[in-house]
């Protein structure tokens, strides 16, 4: 059963090169599964609750899989440079 990522940065990007950094780590990043990239910064309408400043969505093939890259050394490595860069709200949730 496939499994979502969800982040959802919650402030603007306070450090743009520590975002940077972030980025081209997770586009080199040899972990495996990679995910499949669904939602990337898209335009957002928010209908309830306070709006996002983006939105990304990873599509896994199971939930073990998604927290086996979050959690993997390569992403760890990123993360330190993603959460200078920004406040975000981050959860994995199971597909049907």
């Amino acid at each position: 059963m496939p499994a979502y990522l969800i982040c959802l940065r919650e402030s603007t990007v306070r450090d743009p090169a520590a975002m940077g950094t972030y980025q081209r780590m997770n586009r080199e990043q040899p972990a495996q599964p990679r995910p499949t990239p669904l939602v990337v910064y898209g335009a957002v309408e928010t209908l309830e609750g306070a709006a996002p400043d983006g939105v990304v969505v990873l599509q896994f093939p199971s939930l073990e899989d998604a927290r086996a890259w979050y959690h993997s050394p390569e992403y760890q490595a990123a993360l330190a440079y993603r959460m200078q860069a920004a406040d975000h709200r981050v959860l994995i949730v199971q597909g049907v």
